[in-house]
């Protein structure tokens, strides 16, 4: 029997401190993300419970793709209260007007807090308490209260059986069929880590199969940027692919540079931290702080990237599962005598190990270069232009060779394609599941931006 989303969610939300507390640190602390990047005449209420969201993704240890579904809750509930009050924006979801005289600020937090606190079964009760005490009594905040509270409910209402049941937690169930040839994935475990870094314990189940069925924010639906079929094993195509991540994505590649292995680092983003999709969330704030965006602006802004996020972990998982596309480092250890392929190149070496830690679940396409992709278009487009900025990891304390290291990009265009290759230097892609998901990801971007919430005229 399929269980509610709250079910769900309260499941898939590990025990933290933070939990039984519901506090997380302010601006200014340590342990604070908008503290790394926001300069402090750009505080304001958006970033400010982003901040506070992206903690809980850390402190529960969250993966990407829960991660991504949890974010995407509040910041779209935030913005459609705050636009109910304002009538700035049409929105396709049927959350309708505010009340007038609403204090729209006040509105967007207590929706993002309501909608936030069902997606990380935390209260944030001190959190609420502290917004709130920044506004005047009266009618416009007590109005605004209520009306925050209505369309969080409605946001959640929508959201009720999208395909978030924790029947769907790391179980096929017959979602997708699953491959018979010498390219199905096999877990590649049982302990793989790297040190100093992360690692992971055994697993014999892939992650979260059914991630890929949930309904989309604001694609048709989790197939509609599926990708073509991977390689033929036989092919040189493949030859090609399995030399090249063989030779530069092992532990003890003689040919992967310095950077190269410092950018496999930057963009790991595993599940200690505050993962891919809140490392997009990051890049965003701390590009358009400058950019004299407008409250609603801002709040449209950041529920763009946030429910894009989530559209690109529909699409990846279900690239993933659909494919069923084994890892690079099943294939080299183990699986390269059955492949058939008549290049020389294609041999099995049972001692190769990939650079970064091999994720528990399909390799095509990469959720990485998705999640990648996608924000940089987005981002790309409410800026109204491509531009170049640097940035150092918002979690250092997972690679400590990392600490104190800063990287420039040309442009985010470039940042998306760094993020996505860093997968091969680590050893845990192919290349097509990279260049795949890249079109993938600005896809989704495009289609969301120009026909989820246009200005009203």
């Amino acid at each position: 029997m399929n269980q509610t989303r709250r079910q769900f969610l309260r499941n898939a939300a590990t025990a933290s401190a933070l939990l039984a507390t519901g506090c997380v640190s302010p601006h200014g602390r340590k342990t604070s993300y908008t503290s790394q990047i926001i300069k402090p005449k750009n505080r304001n209420t958006v970033f400010g419970w982003v901040d506070a969201a992206l903690q809980q993704v850390r402190d529960q240890r969250a993966t990407a793709p829960l991660a991504a579904y949890c974010l995407s809750l509040p910041l779209a509930a935030g913005f459609l209260a705050a636009n109910g009050v304002l009538q700035a924006y049409e929105e396709p979801f049927g959350v309708g007007p505010g009340q007038r005289g609403a204090d729209p600020e006040v509105a967007y937090g207590v929706a993002f807090a309501s909608a936030a606190a069902e997606a990380f079964q935390q209260p944030f009760l001190f959190e609420r308490m502290g917004f709130l005490e920044r506004f005047p009594g009266g009618e416009a905040k007590d109005l605004g209260v209520r009306w925050g509270r209505t369309a969080a409910r409605k946001v959640l209402d929508m959201r009720t059986n999208d395909g978030g049941e924790p029947s769907e937690a790391n179980y096929y169930l017959g979602r997708y069929e699953r491959r018979t040839d010498s390219l199905r994935w096999r877990p590649t475990g049982p302990f793989y880590g790297a040190r100093p870094g992360p690692a992971f314990p055994s697993y014999d189940r892939g992650l979260l199969p059914g991630q890929g069925r949930i309904k989309p924010w604001t694609m048709k639906s989790g197939s509609q940027f599926r990708v073509p079929d991977f390689h033929d094993p036989k092919s040189p195509e493949f030859a090609e692919e399995f030399d090249r991540i063989r030779r530069i994505g092992g532990a003890d590649s003689t040919i992967r540079t310095a950077e190269q292995s410092e950018i496999a680092l930057f963009w790991e983003d595993g599940p200690w931290g505050v993962t891919q999709p809140g490392h997009m969330l990051y890049i965003a704030m701390q590009v358009l702080q400058d950019r004299g965006l407008s409250f609603i602006e801002l709040a449209r802004a950041l529920a763009l990237v946030g429910m894009t996020q989530c559209d690109a972990s529909i699409c990846a998982w279900d690239n993933k599962y659909h494919h069923d596309i084994l890892r690079p480092e099943t294939a080299i250890r183990m699986r390269a005598p059955r492949f058939g392929n008549p290049d020389s190149r294609v041999v099995r070496q049972p001692d190769w190990h990939s650079f970064i830690p091999t994720p528990e679940f399909p390799s095509y396409t990469s959720g990485h270069s998705t999640f990648g992709a996608a924000a940089a278009e987005m981002i790309a487009l409410i800026h109204g232009s491509d531009v170049s900025f640097s940035g150092r990891s918002p979690d250092e304390v997972l690679w400590p060779q990392l600490r104190g290291v800063t990287r420039h990009w040309r442009s985010l265009s470039h940042m998306a394609e760094e993020n996505g290759i860093s997968r091969i230097y680590g050893g845990v892609h192919w290349n097509i599941d990279n260049t795949q998901a890249l079109k993938a990801g600005r896809a989704i971007a495009r289609q969301a931006f120009h026909s989820t919430f246009p200005k009203k005229v």
